[in-house]
């Protein structure tokens, strides 16, 4: 990797290899750049180019229209499954080709435990990027309201953890 784009803007040092985030976002950090575990902070450069992942054909066809379905990140880290003959024309500012597209967002699986906030059932929320929590049953998300509904218990899952083993005859 010798080309110029591969040089940091801020201070002329080679960018590093390219690595992938926990939910599929690929990077650059500047080589002169590097996380500091003990203070909890960048030192030296703090550089990041975001690569631009792209989209996955997938062996879907499109329910509108019947051609593949792709498989889609936003610059956001959304994912989405969207037909490969939609796109965007800059020009008119104006949607092109089929309008398919399909969210993908996390799933619920229940656990059989009692919430120790309110004594409903705890489910496991996997979310779209992988992460999962245990959470009450009851909570949800009022988006017109912007706050939360229902129980608000939520215990975050670290990477390769269990969630709380269901009780029998509790």
């Amino acid at each position: 990797m010798s080309d110029s784009t591969d040089v940091c803007p801020k201070c002329g040092a080679p960018l590093g290899n390219v690595t992938e985030t926990q939910s599929g976002k690929k990077l650059q950090k500047c080589s002169k750049g590097f996380w500091n575990k003990e203070e909890r902070r960048n030192e030296g450069c703090d550089y990041v180019k975001w690569l631009q992942v792209e989209p996955q054909e997938l062996d879907e066809k499109c329910p509108k229209c019947g051609n593949n379905l792709i498989l889609q990140v936003t610059r956001f880290g959304k994912k989405l499954k969207k037909c490969s003959t939609g796109g965007w024309d800059k020009e008119a500012k104006k949607a092109t080709g089929c309008d398919f597209v399909e969210w993908i967002t996390g799933k619920t699986e229940p656990l059989g435990v009692d919430c120790p906030t309110c004594g409903e059932k705890l489910v496991l929320f996997t979310t779209a990027n992988g992460k999962k929590m245990e959470k009450c049953s009851t909570s949800g998300w009022d988006s017109k309201e912007k706050r939360p509904t229902g129980c608000t218990y939520i215990r975050w899952l670290k990477p390769g953890e269990t969630p709380i083993p269901s009780k029998s005859g509790g």
